[in-house]
């Protein structure tokens, strides 16, 4: 018995045209590394409204496409394998407008999801804090009821893309009472509110999506509260499994993958050896994508998924500089595919999160006890 691992007809034809819209756009809109992220191009999100790429997994009663969750990953696949610049919609595609339709009420979704559609609006996610990274229970970015609207003050920060979106889907406290990870809200927010201030991070790699945000009594209307008032922790997770399992987090520097193939000595059975390890790294972690898509992992197994395709990521930064020597510190491109390696398994929920989200909520293993 084998196993066929090719994809029927109908997903061949959409990865066929995905390429050549992506291929397209790259020549028209240029190629960038870590494309999800750093390639903004407002122009290429509406080719891919367009073609009905943006929301396709969406319910159709929200104006989304209905369509199965693998087809998407298809579509972004190819995006990435090339750099087309995605990072316009990503976000908003990946996380925002999924909890909208989950969540939000039939006004927020009229209000928010066209734009989401067309490729007009950019969102982020305010989430990080500069003293609760992975911990997001421990955020305190405050929001203060007075009469039909939250009040917020606080700091977010690695907030990517947030110098340049016009919305902010933001993480905040609403109460201080119980556990920590009750009485989290969350609430739209217009980037354009008086209060807001965001400060652009430009990190060792000069790259500058990243972004912290101080808001200082900025006022938020009540009707942009997204589900209930001091229960949104396990809305919030719901995002984050979208956000973990994605095809991002395996193909962000697949660009460097091939440059370094072709740079390599072939003829050295060690290296081609290694490029056979790597080429089954990329088939295994679209095993786990495609899974997920699917709907065939258990929940909470995108921490899985981000894990080993994150790790994997750095495997290949690393045979990559070690294949392309001195090059590797020429030119930009290598140099910043290079050194931005270790922030693969950071961003998103470090690798250690990641083990003990499998530990405790996958696998149900005690927690050790603390002396």
């Amino acid at each position: 018995m084998t196993l066929d691992f090719s994809l029927p007809t109908d997903l061949t034809e959409l990865r066929l045209r995905a390429q050549s819209v992506a291929e397209a756009g790259v020549k028209k809109y240029g190629s960038f590394d870590d494309s999800w992220i750093n390639g903004y191009s407002k122009e290429f999100s509406r080719v891919l409204a367009d073609e009905g790429w943006i929301g396709m997994t969406w319910p159709v009663e929200y104006g989304g496409g209905g369509r199965p969750g693998i087809e998407r990953i298809i579509v972004a696949e190819e995006m990435l394998k090339v750099g087309a610049p995605i990072a316009a919609s990503w976000i908003a595609d990946r996380q925002m407008g999924p909890s909208i339709c989950a969540y939000g009420t039939q006004d927020q979704r009229d209000r928010f999801l066209p734009g989401m559609l067309s490729g007009e609006s950019t969102w982020c996610i305010g989430m990080s804090e500069p003293d609760s990274g992975s911990d997001l229970a421990s955020l305190q970015t405050f929001a203060r009821r007075e009469g039909d609207s939250y009040i917020v003050n606080g700091q977010k920060i690695w907030t990517s893309i947030a110098a340049i979106s016009e919305f902010c889907y933001l993480i905040v406290r609403t109460s201080h009472d119980g556990p920590p990870h009750r009485g989290l809200s969350e609430l739209i927010v217009p980037m354009d509110l008086k209060g807001i201030e965001v400060r652009t991070i430009v990190d060792s790699v000069r790259n500058e999506h990243f972004c912290e945000i101080f808001f200082s009594d900025v006022e938020i209307p009540i009707e942009n509260l997204v589900g209930e008032e001091n229960k949104a922790f396990a809305q919030t997770m719901s995002q984050l499994e979208n956000e973990r399992g994605g095809i991002d987090r395996l193909m962000s520097n697949w660009l460097l993958f091939r440059k370094a193939c072709d740079a390599a000595d072939t003829k050295n059975p060690l290296i081609r050896q290694e490029i056979a390890q790597l080429e089954t790294g990329y088939r295994i972690g679209r095993i786990l994508v495609y899974k997920g898509a699917l709907g065939q992992s258990m929940a909470g197994f995108s921490a899985a998924t981000k894990c080993f395709c994150t790790e994997h990521e750095q495997r290949v930064a690393n045979f990559a500089a070690r294949t392309l020597g001195i090059s590797s510190v020429a030119g930009t491109t290598l140099e910043t595919s290079i050194a931005y390696a270790p922030a693969y398994t950071i961003q998103g929920g470090t690798s250690d999160v990641m083990r003990n989200i499998l530990g405790e909520r996958v696998l149900g293993l005690p927690r050790e006890p603390r002396v």
